[in-house]
Order: C-alpha cells, then sequence, then structure tokens
C-alpha cells in the first residue's frame, strides 16, 4: 500500500466507499420495515426502540474489536463482514418473533462493528493528508445506503412481502467477494512505531479531551437524530396518517440529503476547520428540525432537505478529527469513539420511544429537538481547548 506521503488514493478509497455502500444498505431495513414488524409482532414503540440497542449492543465491545484490529486479522474482518450482514439482515421478514428478530439483528450489529472499526482507519491511510476528503467518500457511501436502503426494502416488500426480504443476500455477498479480490493481499497492519506509546489505557487518557467532545456533541444531538432517522417512517404513518409510502420516500429524501452533508462537511472541514463547520452543523440543525415539526403533508418535504443535510454531516467530521491524532494505534482511538457514538445512540433510541408510549410523538420529538441546542455549548466549549478540531 502507498505511504500517506504518496497522496489521495481515490480507487481503493471507492472501493471501500461502495462497499459501505452496500453494507449499510442492509443496516437501513429496520426502521422503514418497523410499521409492519410492530403489526406483525405486535410490538409497542418501546420494544421496537429496543430491538436499535440490541442491534448496536456490540458497541460495547468496540475497544476489544479496536485492539483486535490492529493486528492482521483487520484484513478478514474488513472483507467477510458485508456478507454476514447481508445475510442476517435480510432474515428479518422471516422472522417468526421478537426472539428471533433480536438475535439477528445482535448478529448483524457485531459485523456491522467488525466493519466500521478498521475501515476509517483504512481510509485515512489511502487518503494521504485530505482526510477530511477521505473521510467524506466513506461516509458517503454509508449515507447513500440509507437513501437507498428504505427504497430497495420498500421495493422488496411491495414485490415478494415482507417474508420475502431473505433474496436480499446476493449483493452483500458479492461486495465481500470483491474485497477479497482488492485486499486479499494487501498488508493492513499499521507499520508505525508503537513501542513509546505506552499502555491502551495510557492512550485513552491522553485523547480524553477529544473524547469528551464527541460523547459529548453525539449525547445532545442523539435524540433529535434518532427521532428522524429512527422513527420519521412510524411518526408520519401513526401521528400524521400518511402512507408507508409517502413516509418511506421521506425517510429517503432525508437519508439522500444527509448523503451530501456528510460528503461536504468533511471536505469543508478541511478548508475551513472542524470547529467553523461543527459550529454551522450544531446551529442549524435544531433550528430546522423546529420549523419541521410544525409542518405537515408536503410541506415537510423542503425542509428534510437542508435538514437532512446537516443532521448526518458531523460524523465525517469526527471521522477526520479522531483518525488524524498522533497516535499509530488509530484503530483503537477509532474504536473508542465509535463506542461512545455508537452507545449514546443506542441508548437514546429506545428513549425516545418510551417518551412516545408516554406523551406522543410531538411532545417527544420536541424534548429532544431542545435538547440538541447543547451542541453548541460543547463545541465553544472546545473550541481553545483541541487543536485538533483547527486542522484544514
Amino acid at each position: 500500500m502507498k505511504k500517506e506521503s504518496e497522496g489521495f488514493q481515490r480507487g481503493r478509497v471507492i472501493i471501500i466507499s461502495a462497499s459501505h455502500f452496500i453494507h449499510d444498505i442492509y443496516t437501513s431495513f429496520l426502521a422503514p420495515a418497523l410499521p409492519l414488524l410492530i403489526e406483525k409482532l405486535g410490538m409497542s414503540y418501546g420494544l421496537a426502540g429496543l430491538l436499535a440497542v440490541i442491534q448496536r449492543f456490540s458497541s460495547l465491545l468496540n475497544p476489544l474489536v479496536g485492539i483486535i484490529a490492529e493486528r492482521p486479522i483487520m484484513k478478514y474482518m474488513v472483507i467477510l463482514s458485508p456478507a454476514i450482514t447481508a445475510i442476517t439482515m435480510s432474515l428479518i421478514g422471516i422472522a417468526p418473533g421478537y426472539i428471533f428478530l433480536a438475535i439477528i439483528l445482535f448478529v448483524s450489529g457485531l459485523s456491522s462493528t467488525m466493519w466500521h472499526i478498521p475501515t476509517p482507519v483504512l481510509v485515512k491511510s489511502l487518503s494521504g493528508k485530505r482526510i477530511g476528503k477521505g473521510m467524506s467518500y466513506y461516509m458517503l457511501g454509508g449515507e447513500l445506503a440509507r437513501t437507498a436502503g428504505p427504497l430497495i426494502i420498500l421495493g422488496v416488500i411491495e414485490l415478494w412481502g415482507l417474508e420475502g426480504t431473505w433474496k436480499m443476500m446476493p449483493l452483500g455477498i458479492a461486495a465481500s467477494i470483491v474485497l477479497h479480490y482488492n485486499f486479499r493481499r494487501a498488508n493492513l497492519k499499521n507499520s508505525q512505531r508503537t513501542q513509546s506509546e505506552g499502555s491502551y489505557w495510557l492512550i485513552l487518557k491522553k485523547f480524553l479531551p477529544v473524547f469528551i467532545l464527541t460523547g459529548g456533541y453525539t449525547f445532545f444531538q442523539a435524540g433529535m437524530k434518532a427521532s428522524l432517522s429512527f422513527y420519521l417512517p412510524t411518526y408520519l404513518t401513526d401521528a400524521q396518517g400518511q402512507t408507508l409510502v409517502f413516509a418511506d420516500i421521506s425517510l429517503t429524501i432525508l437519508q439522500l440529503a444527509g448523503a451530501a452533508g456528510a460528503y461536504f462537511a468533511g471536505t469543508l472541514s478541511d478548508r475551513i476547520g472542524r470547529t467553523k463547520m461543527l459550529l454551522i452543523i450544531s446551529i442549524a440543525t435544531p433550528l430546522l428540525m423546529l420549523l419541521f415539526l410544525n409542518l405537515d403533508g408536503y410541506w415537510i418535504i423542503p425542509v428534510l432537505i437542508p435538514l437532512g443535510f446537516f443532521l448526518f454531516a458531523p460524523v465525517s467530521v469526527m471521522l477526520a478529527v479522531v483518525t488524524n491524532l498522533n497516535t499509530a494505534k488509530k484503530t483503537f482511538v477509532n474504536s473508542i469513539y465509535m463506542f461512545i457514538n455508537f452507545f449514546v445512540s443506542s441508548a437514546i433510541i429506545p428513549m425516545v420511544g418510551v417518551l412516545t408510549d408516554k406523551f406522543g410523538f410531538e411532545t417527544s420529538f420536541l424534548f429532544f429537538n431542545f435538547m440538541a441546542f447543547g451542541a453548541i455549548g460543547i463545541v465553544l466549549y472546545s473550541k481553545n481547548k483541541l487543536p485538533q478540531l483547527s486542522d484544514k
């Protein structure tokens, strides 16, 4: 593999991004299919939200996976994950009960962890000095997947019924074959010297301010993001009386705008700095959410576009910050960020469901909307403490 100084390796970055797209298509199946699964299995909103926690429960293992991924096994984690995720998520439609559904979601979540821990570090190594751009390519694949996923699962259900989702397996298996062909001989082991850095615990302490920033920012925005990305189809069908087709198209529009946000945010942060980019995002997103909550029907569509753009924009900026930290153990550091990100996001989702069961969608969504303004304070507090945020 080329060294960092040899520049942006566009071909290999695109392969990883395309594989990210295919992998995350499958993980995006749950939200748009949720109204039908709730009806089929008789779930409450709280139990439905718990499924997201089960799917992301393996995020608790992120630090361990990060340590393992520092070794040559990283290559096989990257290669096999799309196939495993495809097989498990394609089975959600034939789930005979809640327990079976929970088990396959847990396995898919573990596979997703094995994908998302090493791949950003791999992209960083292929991006030279243009780390923000590399993360933009990477996140573009993931966000486009969440755009295409609702349309694909809706089409599959329309064509074959809910029980026909198993027919989607081959695409993920094909992605693993392509990755095997392109990376089977690649040396993905970190080539930098690590002896002088000390233990993993010392590395964790060294970069604690960065994790406070990423964790705090994620915490304040997680409820708003969960409300829209996970519960939007259910909100539109149950609270506004819209059709499932309209609801899934709305989610697709939100995710498509999010793909643009993820792509441009990382690239722009290379130019204007991480702080300015995060501050713009943290102000714009809750204001647009307030506007969304005061509209209904087709009037929400023009708002979903800028809302989606800013809602999904922070991750590529955060990944640029984390993967550019001065450490050779970048996979471990990224695993800590992913642990915080997935854990906080997963814990918030059932909270949205429980508050919705008790107070209704509008009150629940409004609560988490106002909570999101706290992200502004996190960025301002961190501005002078973390020079990494100003890197371009």
